[in-house]
């Protein structure tokens, strides 16, 4: 039987993996928002191809997508090495970066549940608010986003999930440096590279587990109880 004891080494990987997969779906929730309703509820010429450029990163290899990050965020890199001039922030190698590689990552997952979610509310409910006189953020502020609620929460766990196993474009953008950027995923590859790593792949893989199984419970209660509430009596 594998020692299950974690060594603090490990515990550090977790909790940059959780203070990463928060910062990326915190970070990516209010834009995906807006684009998602702006998909589900306008019409335009190119809509497809806009849908197509959001969705993009699902079907690229996650290596692509972390270096197309690296050339356009890294040091050298023309939004990067404009952050690093009028910010001083550093993306490339850092922590930061990785969150941000992990929000291009999930945030088609949470822009196509959202979306979904907001197709699903019949516009004739929207368009009954602003006959009453709301003006259309306060329809969308005060009909639509109560009724998308399940939706966007079952989103934001969906971008929470594939950001705590995002793995490839990380990598790629910001490496494996362990208390910077080495994540679970991360941890775990390197276990799997040593000799007698297999009981700390196996501990962090039991981690990994259980983290995504309690963010996907409370997910489900959040989103039962958001939709009682946005039942009408």
């Amino acid at each position: 039987m594998p020692d299950l004891a974690l060594s603090p080494e490990e515990w550090t990987a977790i909790r940059l993996s959780l203070r990463i997969a928060g910062l990326a779906t915190l970070a990516s929730l209010p834009l995906a928002i807006l684009v998602a309703h702006w998909l589900a509820r306008s019409h335009f010429r190119g809509k497809v191809l806009v849908d197509g450029l959001v969705h993009l990163p699902l079907v690229l290899p996650p290596v692509v997508t972390g270096y197309v990050l690296l050339v356009l965020f890294g040091r050298r890199g023309p939004v990067g090495a404009w952050l690093e001039q009028t910010f001083g922030l550093v993306l490339s190698f850092r922590w930061t970066g990785a969150a941000l590689a992990c929000a291009v990552m999930g945030f088609p997952l949470m822009v196509r549940a959202i979306r979904l979610a907001i197709e699903a509310i019949d516009p004739r409910l929207e368009q009954a608010a602003g006959t009453l006189g709301a003006s259309p953020a306060w329809v969308f502020a005060t009909v639509t986003l109560p009724l998308a609620l399940p939706g966007i929460i079952a989103g934001a766990v969906l971008c929470f999930a594939k950001a705590l196993g995002e793995f490839g474009a990380t990598i790629t953008f910001v490496s494996n440096i362990p208390g910077e950027t080495q994540t679970i995923p991360a941890a775990i590859y390197a276990y799997t590279q040593m000799p007698g790593g297999d009981a700390g792949a196996f501990r962090l893989s039991i981690v990994a587990v259980i983290i995504a199984l309690g963010a996907l419970v409370v997910s489900e209660m959040l989103a039962r109880r958001s939709g009682m509430r946005a039942q009408p009596e």
